[in-house]
């Protein structure tokens, strides 16, 4: 098949899953066209089959905002009609369901919508009253409408009374992506006197309660020598930073950014932490998880279909910086309990979240839409 991605170019969740999505079928022999505003920090555009389409927006003095939803379902269309796509695949609802719908009408129909909702376009955008009507249409204008997760499926139950049925399908890893990794020139660089090593990786929203981050990290502090590794940017970044100040733990906070080296990183460390007030899946905890590095997180979400308390890591309510330091705390401690957690860790995440059987899912969903089923 003939197949357009659109989604966030960025470092989150989403456009990692989509990115994997495109590299995967297209290995399988489709035909795979991203269209957004850059290209996926995750995507590799050498690989056989991957083409990149840029959506540009152009500044006119009469637009206060660049309209990029509608330049995006202009390149929809334009791509549509020159690659003769079966399908186009929008990670988000808003703007990317949205624009593909009007694109699929421009053409007259020529190709399927398929949907994937992550989260936030429905935990939070979704539910603003400015977007819930849009993201209500975007849902039921949809060929196709699938969720990363059952507690994603049932809040978009919950908010939305919608016509078109929902497929839980859960983001994955593709296991190559971890046989090859050489964490040890991290390890030896960031835990030169083999100091604990923990890490977070987000995008430094309030959602993901940074506060918490640091919280865990002071508590450790005080008992054994341990350095916090901090991995993304965000708005509350800073607020990171400040807190490890006035906590006095400055001089063992390492500040990586948006890295390329993210899985190198994360499979270097001893503990991921990850005190979100929800996740609609977890994939930073997932691929944690693939690394052999034990999560701990909160019991929030989609996060519980993916660490497996007392076995994987540990999970407390949300806030609960005092009982995720101990949980924390008791693994670091004892080293034979971590490297069965360590190794939980890893066959949990390959046994149950490895890509090949979803990307059957996936390819089942499209024939279903292409074929009118």
């Amino acid at each position: 098949m003939n197949i357009g991605i659109s989604c966030y170019p960025t470092f989150g969740g989403s456009g990692v899953v989509a990115s994997e999505l495109g590299m995967g079928l297209a290995e399988r022999g489709h035909e795979v066209h991203f269209i957004t505003y850059a290209v996926p920090g995750r995507l590799k555009l050498s690989r056989p089959g991957i083409y990149y389409h840029e959506v540009t927006v152009p500044e006119y003095p009469l637009f206060e905002y660049p309209p990029y939803s509608l330049a995006l379902s202009s390149k929809m269309a334009e791509v549509a009609v020159k690659q003769n796509l079966n399908v186009m695949h929008a990670h988000y609802a808003i703007p990317h369901a949205a624009s593909a719908i009007m694109a699929k009408q421009m053409t007259g129909g020529k190709f399927k919508v398929v949907t994937t909702l992550h989260g936030t376009d429905i935990t939070l955008v979704g539910r603003d009253p400015s977007f819930m009507p849009v993201t209500k249409f975007s849902i039921e204008h949809s060929d196709a409408v699938t969720a990363v997760s059952k507690f994603l499926h049932d809040e978009i139950c919950a908010i939305f009374t919608c016509e078109v049925p929902v497929e839980v399908i859960p983001n994955f890893i593709d296991p190559r992506d971890f046989s090859r990794l050489n964490p040890k020139p991290v390890r030896t660089k960031f835990s030169p006197n083999g100091e604990t090593l923990l890490v977070h990786v987000s995008n430094f929203r309030p959602v993901k309660r940074v506060q918490d981050v640091v919280g865990v990290f002071l508590a450790l502090h005080k008992i054994m020598p341990v350095r916090l590794l901090l991995v993304g940017a965000g708005p509350e970044l800073a607020v990171a930073e400040e807190l490890v100040r006035r906590g006095g733990a400055e001089d063992d906070l390492i500040l990586l950014g948006n890295s390329d080296s993210v899985l190198e990183i994360v499979a270097a460390c001893d503990l991921f932490i990850l005190p979100s007030n929800s996740e609609s899946f977890g994939l930073a905890a997932l691929e944690a998880m693939a690394c052999g590095v034990p999560v701990i997180g909160t019991s929030a979400g989609g996060l519980p279909e993916v660490v497996e308390e007392g076995k994987t890591g540990f999970l407390r309510p949300v806030g609960d910086v005092a009982g995720m330091a101990e949980a924390a705390a008791s693994l670091l401690r004892d080293k034979s309990l971590h490297a069965q957690f360590s190794k939980q860790a890893r066959e949990s995440a390959l046994s149950r979240f490895s890509i090949e059987p979803l990307l059957d899912q996936y390819e089942q969903v499209y024939r279903k839409v292409v074929s009118g089923q």
